[in-house]
Parts: structure tokens; C-alpha cells; sequence
């Protein structure tokens, strides 16, 4: 038995596009899908490190927001704006993670307009 080498193998350039483009489709779930990608794989794809890095700048904000959003409406009285600000929040970042999909699965970076980047 042979033991397992010391690092992955690099992503090809059509596996660093597709991982590079689930990193944006996964916005719909918030952070998560975006953080994964960019612990498992940034340094095995560098489009793959720049695109996952970027999606996980625009969705920790609002997944956070969504979070507390959420928690908040289960105030009663005020809950019902506060739950229609999370629903707002989850479209916002599922249009917004779905055309950076598009964009990327074509090869080109994608920058959101409001992005904090909040991660170097």
C-alpha cells in the first residue's frame, strides 16, 4: 500500500472554472459553500482561490444579516418585517450568486459591486 501524497493534485483549468463557478452558485446557502471551497481548494486551482475568496467576501456579510434577520422574527409584532429582510437578504445574495456563476463559468473574474472584502 502506497501512502498518499504530500499535497492534491493542481485542478486542471476545467475543474478550477467549475469549482470557481460553485463557489458563486453556492451563495444561495450562504457563506458555507463559498468558505469549503476556498479552505479545500485555493491552493490546488488560483482561479479557483481568487473567485472562492471573492464569493465568501460578498455572502459573509449578509449571511450573517440573514441570521439575525431570522432570529429577530421571531419577535412578535415587528417579526413579519424582520423575516420579509431575511427573504430579501437570501434573494439578494441567490441573483446575485447565480449571474457571478455565469460570468465565471466563462472563464473571467467576476467582481461584485458591493463586496467588503473583508478577507485578503
Amino acid at each position: 500500500m502506497q501512502g498518499s501524497p504530500g499535497q492534491a493534485e493542481p485542478l486542471t483549468p476545467t475543474e478550477d472554472r467549475q469549482w470557481a463557478t460553485l463557489a458563486h452558485f453556492g451563495g444561495f446557502l450562504g457563506c458555507i459553500p463559498s468558505l469549503v471551497i476556498y479552505l479545500v481548494f485555493r491552493h490546488r486551482g488560483p482561479f479557483t482561490a481568487q473567485e472562492a475568496k471573492e464569493a465568501l467576501n460578498f455572502t459573509l456579510p449578509p449571511t450573517v444579516l440573514a441570521i439575525v434577520a431570522n432570529l429577530l422574527a421571531l419577535i412578535p409584532i415587528v417579526g413579519g418585517i424582520f423575516g420579509i429582510v431575511a427573504m430579501l437578504l437570501w434573494l439578494f445574495m441567490t441573483v446575485s450568486g447565480v449571474a457571478a456563476g455565469i460570468h465565471c463559468n466563462k472563464g473571467r473574474p467576476y467582481r461584485y459591486p458591493l463586496n467588503l472584502r473583508l478577507i485578503q
